[in-house]
């Protein structure tokens, strides 16, 4: 652990953490869904809205070209954090699900009938249903790559479904319902063995592993900026300059052609032939913001103390009287879903909001997951680098309580 990581000062960052809900501390264990804001990316978003609000690209008065100069320097702090070979490969999306959206419609016209795609059994739902509708369009077939008791995926059933038919592969970096670490590089490779090209949804991953999209060799990877302490509404969708070449526009509007006449239309380079329209401007510069601030943290140092929180929550957890917890691979991430038998996961969810204590119920937006375990979702904690081992012992006596009501 780095010494000069020190919690307590970095808690002083984040607003939102000293405020009580239902009389009580909030204990913020979301992050998986939403983390929270520092003060300085608060301030970034402020400065925007307070000294520079204004068009980006179009315009050749001073607001114009200041916000245009820190929205192409947020793209390329994000290239540079990614490890992206160029800045137009970097496209401003309003998050993961947007990401993942533009690429299944450009999709949709290279697929033939009875091309092959696959998908793994740990996917949020976003990365199942544009897929699903893909195929529809199409005539495609959606492949899953199975799953085990652990929640790890099988990869000899990956080597099986690859075939010269296969055109696609999306799976997400880490699982957003058990934490599970996928082994992307494996795929990624499998994948280009039979000539496929692969998408990777980096949602979850990003907040605590620093991914690097030259060394991955991965054709296309998402990211959402309010997952990693930016705001909602602003994200990221990498490309490959040779797929996004061929993937035609997602949307027509203003800002992504290059000429427009009443007979034809010819569209405008990378990146703007997929940012139609007036984008999220402050989202952009506030993402990059908010990368900077990890950064100056640094990720190693992220990932090592959010392995103690998890590994101290793990422990404590499994000392409370019939829990269970879904999801136990050995690559994992600060994510702890489980249950306790008998009891229904929303009632303790909210059991433990009277506590002050945040945490998310349900399936998570992954029913196939829910459905392999034959239950009906799970208490998910999801804990961040400012949260504490003494948050996790409010948490681990709020189950208790709960159990003790509830029984």
């Amino acid at each position: 652990m780095n010494d000069t990581f020190n919690v307590s000062s970095i808690r002083r960052d984040f607003p939102i953490l000293s405020r009580e809900v239902n009389g009580k501390p909030l204990v913020y264990f979301d992050n998986a869904a939403t983390s929270q804001t520092p003060q300085q990316v608060i301030d970034v978003i402020v400065d925007y809205y307070s000294s520079y609000n204004a068009n980006i690209h179009r315009g050749v008065h001073a607001l114009s070209q200041e916000a245009t100069d820190k929205y192409e320097q947020a793209r390329h702090t994000i290239q540079k954090h990614f490890n992206i070979a160029k800045a137009h490969e970097v496209i401003f999306t309003s998050g993961t699900t947007h990401s993942i959206n533009l690429v299944a419609n450009g999709f949709s016209a290279l697929l033939l009938s009875g091309d092959e795609i696959i998908v793994s059994a740990l996917e949020h739902h976003s990365n199942i249903v544009p897929w699903q509708m893909l195929c529809e369009r199409t005539g495609a077939v959606l492949k899953v790559i199975p799953m085990n008791l652990d929640g790890e995926l099988l990869m000899d059933a990956y080597q099986n479904l690859l075939s010269t038919k296969t055109k696609l592969v999306f799976c997400n970096h880490v699982s957003n319902a058990l934490g599970t670490v996928n082994p992307i590089k494996q795929i990624i490779n499998k994948a280009h063995e039979v000539g496929a090209a692969v998408l990777i949804d980096g949602a979850q991953a990003a907040p605590h592993i620093k991914a690097d999209m030259q060394e991955l060799n991965v054709d296309f990877y998402t990211v959402s900026a309010h997952k990693m302490c930016g705001p909602t509404g602003a994200g990221m969708l990498y490309g490959k300059e040779e797929w996004l070449n061929k993937l035609p526009p997602y949307q027509g509007g203003g800002e992504m052609i290059a000429e427009v006449t009443f007979e034809k239309t010819t569209y405008a380079d990378l990146p703007h032939k997929f940012e139609a329209g007036t984008p999220n401007i402050c989202g952009g510069i506030a993402f990059a913001a908010a990368l900077d601030y990890m950064n100056g943290i640094g990720f190693q140092t992220i990932a090592e103390y959010e392995h103690e929180l998890l590994s101290y929550a793990t422990e404590q957890l499994l000392t409370i009287d019939k829990l269970k917890i879904y999801g136990t691979a050995k690559e994992k991430t600060s994510v702890i879903s489980f249950n306790i038998e008998g009891l229904h996961p929303y009632d303790i969810g909210s059991i433990l909001d009277k506590l002050g204590v945040a945490v998310r119920t349900g399936h998570h937006c992954a029913q196939p997951i829910m459905d392999f375990y034959k239950i009906p979702g799970t208490i998910r904690a999801s804990f961040s680098f400012y949260n504490t081992k003494d948050e996790i012992d409010i948490l681990v006596e709020g189950v208790k309580r709960a159990q003790n009501m509830l029984q």
